[in-house]
């Protein structure tokens, strides 16, 4: 048997390996779907199964029949806002999932009368969310990369901290939250970090972060000669390495020196990694005010560093929702997909047009509008937005 020959049966060996568990997992849950449809209370009310209603979201008669345009249109949108502020795609696609296709509501009439399928669609829809930010962590850490717009030993560093996190909180809590507790909290720790982002905007905020500002300004200065026409050079001007030690990392970018603790950033990815695998989301939302605030990154380089960090842990938290036997709708999730890669090819080549303050103050918007909303829905019976 030749070599390329033995390499092939090696990575499929390892596929049906990885794989098989998997499924099986998948096979599970899906016992646990139908057995949950089945101990429903029967009916057309809010709360009851028809079993002669047509199927939907997840296969569950009368369930949600998601609008695929829509769906498509909206992940553009996600791919986008999280390839061009480097968080907020898991946010966007949770905000898409729970309300735009009104799965928190439909999720919310089984509270009482079905908890077990309230919390098969919360898990369905927290592994959803995921799908989404992975892909596009994917196609936006390439192409900022190429752009020499991330540091990669950070994102490193982030990402291993993000693992272990990734790993058990799916272990730990699929299966056992509510929807509306899940809405609550995930409102909360948006709501915090949109006030962490607020206070940056402020002066006594840029005052802290002087170095960011002076790259922010050397790369905007930049990018506004090549729109001009003028032909610059920015091939030794994106991020070189100067230093690497166990505890001091020290680069440059575009002129201004930074450096960072790798053994903070290590526990830094550890924390955010929990908080993110429990929403559902890939924690850039948390990611960016850790690499703006505490590493002092400007925002031009936060983007594909996070999107790094968050790509690691989406493939950790994925596998973990995977072999707990958590289910995701197939045609939903790969329409999406889809659309996650025309916003994320599309986010870098436009983010670099847009000035590094307009970017937080973008990130601080939907973080009020999402956190105020999904906090009152998830703790009170106050909407402000519908859905």
């Amino acid at each position: 048997m030749n070599y390329d020959v033995k390499k092939w049966w090696i990575v499929c060996l390892v596929a049906i390996m990885v794989i098989s568990p998997i499924l099986l997992a998948g096979a599970a849950q899906a016992d646990k779907l139908s057995d949950a449809i089945s101990k429903a209370p029967q009916g057309k009310a809010d709360g009851q199964i028809d079993p002669a209603a047509p199927k939907g979201y997840l296969g569950i008669p009368g369930g949600p029949d998601i609008n695929l345009i829509l769906a498509f249109c909206w992940a553009i949108w996600v791919g986008w806002i999280f390839s061009t502020v480097g968080a907020f795609g898991g946010v966007m696609a949770g905000v898409g999932h729970i309300t735009i296709f009104g799965l928190g509501k439909y999720a919310g009439t089984f509270k009482d009368t079905a908890r077990p399928l309230n919390r098969i669609v919360t898990d369905s829809v927290r592994m959803s969310n995921q799908f989404l930010v992975g892909l596009s962590a994917l196609i936006t850490s390439f192409n900022y990369y190429r752009m020499g717009r991330m540091v990669l030993p950070l994102g490193i560093a982030l990402g291993v901290g993000s693992i272990a996190g990734s790993y058990l909180v799916p272990l730990l809590t699929a299966g056992k939250v509510s929807f509306k507790a899940y809405q609550g909290w995930f409102g909360i720790f948006v709501l915090a970090l949109g006030c962490l982002m607020l206070y940056e905007t402020t002066p006594g905020g840029q005052a802290k972060k002087k170095k960011a500002k002076q790259a922010a300004e050397a790369f905007g200065d930049v990018m506004r000669r090549q729109k001009c026409g003028e032909n610059v050079d920015t091939c030794d001007l994106g991020v070189k390495a100067q230093s690497i030690a166990l505890t001091r990392f020290t680069f440059t970018f575009y002129g201004v020196e930074f450096s960072f603790n790798p053994l903070y950033a290590i526990l830094g990815g550890f924390a955010i990694a929990c908080v993110s695998a429990f929403l559902g989301v890939g924690g850039g939302f948390m990611l960016v005010p850790f690499l703006t605030s505490i590493a002092g990154l400007p925002m031009y380089l936060s983007a594909g560093t996070s999107a790094f960090a968050v790509l690691i842990g989406m493939i950790t938290s994925l596998f973990s929702y995977f072999m707990q036997g958590v289910i995701v709708h197939w045609p939903l999730i790969g329409t999406e997909l889809v659309g996650i890669m025309v916003g994320s090819v599309i986010g870098p080549k436009t983010s670099k047009y847009i000035p590094d303050i307009w970017l937080k103050r973008l990130f601080v918007v939907l973080a009020f509008l999402v956190g105020v909303d999904y906090t009152l829905k998830g703790f009170t019976s106050i909407k402000l937005l519908p859905g």
